[in-house]
């Protein structure tokens, strides 16, 4: 990758990226991609910080049998250059089973498998990322009253602080778990984001009882491991729906995901982007793949014809309260309809209800002031995900998440990942004046 310049004894990048998840992975890339061949004046010059010890994506929940729910070909590149030595076809070649995963006939790899993917891509950028390193600040850089740079401060492990100065950031600080009100984590009580790292802790014939609460995907495939991983244990799993809903993955429906609604969605009015949401919050919201209901349903019914029923679905209900034991966790549920009340003393109760978007704004200190609020009090963003300053800004301040309200459903997946850092680089591009000067070594990325 190409080498910075230095403002003293600070390097200055065209960009430094805040977090290391797929999405800045994918911006990375495209940054390598471009590189390859670009003129020596018009590299791109860039850096990202990662607060994890290495690439890591929803570890928690890499369940062994569980798969994408996203085809294969909404990689990290694909959809932005089907060219590209970074695609999930590209790694299936790179480890020997290309021909298999073609026999399989199958859109949707294990999520292990794509994630292994996704190690391997950021292995072949890894010159660009610092991990262990945790964003502390960011402060503004002004010249002439005008902020024009940003100093980015992260500490190391041993808690030594670098700072590395950007024309732009990006934030990509990904999601954050999203728990009940009232509800902490603890040794009894999980997100499923930690559901992996509790249960190897767990002895296979100790757990007496598990709840599980949330209805959607996540939350079925935790019901379901448990049941199958600890074959004395009860798991009740707590809704508030009747049962399980499918996930709409028509054809005709998953054009909510398609590049082009992107453009549809941010130009159109905000009662018809609500709409939108709510027409087609179920290809992604609380909905669960029809395979797996339809597996959870059989093993409900084999119990009730065996008469050992394990796997209880407690519909139309709460969990009113959870209360630690020690040893355990008392939780009340709740009937939504008669009110009655029922006690379940539970080894652990897992939480397997979403994710809320982190405020990007959060490590932005003084500079925050001037990113521009629409009269919801949301962040306003450009269609190229940069948000919108005031005057005193010259700077970019992109976003990877956080623009759901904006740009869609596909803020925060998969989907549109490699058409949305092709788009943010181009903004970069395109914005730059002058061009940075870079060594000729930028070019060795793209042999690797």
């Amino acid at each position: 990758m190409p080498q910075a310049r230095t403002d003293g004894d600070v390097p200055v990048y065209d960009l430094v990226g805040v977090g290391f998840g797929p999405a800045n992975l994918a911006l990375a890339i495209a940054v390598s991609e471009h590189n390859a061949i670009a003129g020596a004046d018009d590299v791109v010059t860039a850096h990202f910080f990662e607060k994890q010890p290495a690439f890591g994506w929803h570890r928690g929940m890499l369940l062994d049998d569980a798969t994408m729910q996203v085809s294969f070909l909404k990689d990290l590149v694909t959809m932005r250059n089907p060219n590209s030595g970074f695609s999930f076809l590209s790694y299936l070649k790179d480890r020997d089973r290309l021909v298999d995963f073609i026999n399989h006939k199958n859109l949707y790899p294990l999520r292990v498998e794509f994630h292994d993917y996704f190690e391997w891509a950021a292995a072949k950028v890894d010159d660009v990322v610092s991990y262990d390193h945790e964003v502390l600040a960011i402060r503004p850089v002004t010249q002439d009253g005008v902020i024009t740079h940003f100093d980015v401060s992260a500490k190391d492990a041993t808690g030594a602080v670098e700072v590395r100065r950007a024309r732009n950031l990006v934030l990509a600080t990904g999601l954050q778990a999203n728990f009940p009100d009232g509800v902490t984590p603890s040794e009894h009580v999980w997100h499923n984001r930690d559901f992996l790292h509790r249960v190897r802790e767990l002895d296979a014939d100790a757990p007496r009882r598990f709840v599980v609460v949330g209805a959607g995907q996540s939350g079925a495939e935790v019901a379901a491991h448990l049941h199958e991983r600890f074959p004395q244990a009860e798991v009740c799993a707590v809704f508030a729906r009747y049962g399980y809903s499918p996930a709409d993955d028509s054809s005709f429906a998953n054009r909510i995901f398609d590049p082009a609604a992107v453009d549809e969605f941010f130009q159109a009015p905000e009662d018809v982007k609500h709409r939108l949401m709510a027409y087609h919050g179920n290809t992604n919201y609380a909905v669960v793949d029809h395979d797996l209901i339809a597996e959870l349903y059989r093993r409900v019914y084999q119990e009730k014809v065996l008469g050992t029923q394990r796997l209880r679905l407690i519909n139309v209900s709460r969990p009113a309260e959870v209360v630690e034991t020690g040893d355990g966790v008392r939780v009340t549920v709740e009937s939504l309809t008669t009110g009655e009340r029922t006690v379940l003393d539970a080894d652990a109760v897992v939480y397997a209800t979403g994710y809320r978007e982190s405020d990007p704004t959060a490590l932005l200190g003084e500079i925050a002031v001037h990113c521009r609020r629409d009269d919801r009090e949301r962040l306003s963003v450009g269609r190229d995900y940069r948000l919108d300053t005031d005057g005193q800004v010259r700077g970019g301040i992109y976003l990877q998440g956080g623009t759901e309200h904006s740009h869609g459903i596909t803020s925060s997946l998969l989907s549109n990942l490699a058409v949305r850092v092709g788009e943010i680089l181009a903004s970069v591009v395109d914005r730059r004046t002058p061009s940075i000067p870079a060594q000729p070594e930028y070019a060795a990325i793209a042999a690797r």
